[in-house]
């Protein structure tokens, strides 16, 4: 895909495995968000091999370790968002993975709940 960010490109790899890789996010929500992205272009989680789920997670996992040295952040999000209506602008899979702090937000309850800003607090 010539016109897919993701297939070229150009930020510095943080982590790389044979079927993913990981960067920062040129758009952070928090202090060291990071996305992990699949060297195959598809759209959407769903459509990924068993083989690039399990390189996701490696990834993910090392994204953590390193955030936790790097920023000893209080919690996580991870996200995907997978289709239009779901908020997904780059149509190709990749996993936000975002360090949450203590007083980031007033009332973090509800987490990713938080989509839909009406149904976060229940």
């Amino acid at each position: 895909m010539m016109s897919c960010i993701f297939c070229n490109i150009s930020e510095e790899m943080v982590f790389e495995n044979k079927l993913a890789y990981a960067i920062c996010d040129g758009f952070p929500v928090n202090k060291g968000h990071m996305l992990v992205i699949t060297k195959r272009h598809v759209s959407s989680y769903f459509d990924a091999t068993e083989e690039e789920i399990i390189a996701i997670q490696d990834l993910l996992l090392k994204c953590k370790d390193h955030l936790d040295k790097l920023y000893k952040p209080d919690g996580y999000n991870v996200g995907i968002n997978i289709g239009i209506p779901a908020g997904q602008s780059i149509m190709h899979l990749h996993v936000h993975i975002i360090p949450r702090y203590i007083g980031d937000l007033e009332n973090p309850k509800g987490g990713v709940r938080g989509v839909l800003p009406f149904k976060r607090h229940y």
